[in-house]
């Protein structure tokens, strides 16, 4: 089980929300659709193949064999697949579309709003449901070497096409200035970069705190001991 496959996360979040007031929730989703460039913020964002909101009514639960459900709430199902890791993702929408995110998630039970970050974070991982399958047909490779492989594959075809009428030399030209054209989409495929450290840094430093909390510094050669040990530096990540 994990929600990771290549350099693609899968997300897949449930919220339960109120029932009567649900009709607004609906209301924004026809008004986005009819107005998408209300969504500009979160288009502009390359990483993100896609990200769904859809609302499930309480009698919509399809019977599974367990009998038929009954619920008290309606719920917002969210899906989104997308590169980079989980923090980034989060930064990037509560960022890109602070007041869209507060519209789609209205009269979800206990949002906190999508700022501060903190919470909406802590909203997003309570509510989240791993995911038991997740398959990507191309895990080495991002958003961004796919649209440039099809640049590539447009830009082959083209020169197949010319190699059957041109001459030696008008393809030889041909072919120079595609090279020159497309060289910057010729990536090689392979794992993703470590983009940044810092919430393995924060969470190490927050180690001292969390001992002290628990109760499990009291005298100050305890203290004294637990510093040197999360002194050390944060072991980077492969």
């Amino acid at each position: 089980m994990s929600n990771v496959a290549g350099k693609a996360y899968g997300m897949t979040v449930i919220t339960p929300m109120s029932g009567k007031m649900s009709w607004i929730n609906r209301w924004v989703f026809r008004a986005t659709r009819a107005f998408p460039g209300t969504l500009s913020g979160l288009i502009g964002l390359k990483f993100i193949h896609f990200a769904r909101w859809v609302i499930i009514r309480r009698d919509q639960w399809p019977d599974m064999g367990q009998g038929k459900q009954r619920l008290s709430h309606d719920c917002m199902l969210f899906t989104s697949n997308f590169n980079g890791t989980w923090d980034q993702y989060i930064d990037a929408f509560s960022d890109g579309i602070p007041t869209g995110l507060d519209l789609f998630w209205y009269k979800n039970f206990k949002y906190p709003g999508s700022i501060p970050i903190t919470p909406f974070k802590n909203y997003i991982r309570n509510n989240q449901i791993d995911t038991d399958y997740y398959y990507n047909a191309t895990p080495g490779i991002a958003y961004r070497g796919l649209t440039a492989a099809m640049r590539v594959r447009k830009a082959v075809l083209a020169l197949e096409k010319k190699h059957k009428t041109a001459s030696a030399e008008e393809f030889a030209e041909a072919w120079t200035h595609c090279i020159a054209h497309i060289q910057n989409d010729l990536t090689t495929q392979g794992f993703a970069p470590v983009a940044s450290i810092d919430t393995d840094t924060a969470d190490h430093n927050r180690q001292v705190f969390a001992y002290r909390q628990k109760g499990r510094v009291e005298t100050r050669a305890q203290n004294e001991a637990v510093e040197a040990i999360f002194a050390q530096e944060v072991p980077a990540r492969g």
